[in-house]
């Protein structure tokens, strides 16, 4: 009997044991690693102006990425504009890096608006924010006559 129970308990435990190593072992494969990003860069090096390209494009990447992450507060609209605004900013410094560095006149036009615009919605959530909170009916409305506007409902 006692066999028959050390029998069982192998069994179960080898077949645990068995998936806790194949499900560490699959986390592993598909975890993402932290070198990825940055290995196709450094495998292969361009021109002096394209690594400089790269180098900067990464820092305003990482830049933008650590100040859209916001402390959330009661406040969806206020948040929205928080995190909005470094989301613009680097979209401002991506589009003067292709200024600097691009060659495509249709993507350095598109980067010219991009860079007069996004400043543009930058100020204005700037003014929102330094405004007391604004309640329903404020200028908060994105809808303007003549402007479709469609409503979120849910994703």
């Amino acid at each position: 009997m006692k066999q028959l129970r050390g029998a069982r308990w192998l069994r179960s435990g080898a077949s645990h044991v068995l998936a806790l190593v194949a499900g560490i072992a699959l986390a592993m494969a598909l975890a993402p690693r932290a070198t990825q990003v940055i290995i196709p860069v450094r495998a292969a090096p361009g021109p002096a102006a394209t690594s400089e390209f790269h180098r900067a494009l990464q820092t305003v990447m990482v830049q933008m990425d650590a100040a859209m992450c916001i402390a959330p507060s009661a406040d969806v609209d206020r948040d929205f504009a928080r995190a909005m605004i470094p989301h613009h900013q680097g979209a401002v410094e991506m589009a003067r890096l292709e200024l600097l560095y691009g060659r495509d006149p249709r993507l350095r036009r598109l980067a010219q608006g991009m860079v007069v615009e996004q400043s543009q919605e930058i100020a204005l959530m700037r003014n929102i924010l330094a405004s007391p909170s604004a309640g329903p009916g404020s200028d908060l409305n994105p809808q303007r006559e003549g402007t479709p506007w469609l409503p979120v409902t849910s994703y």
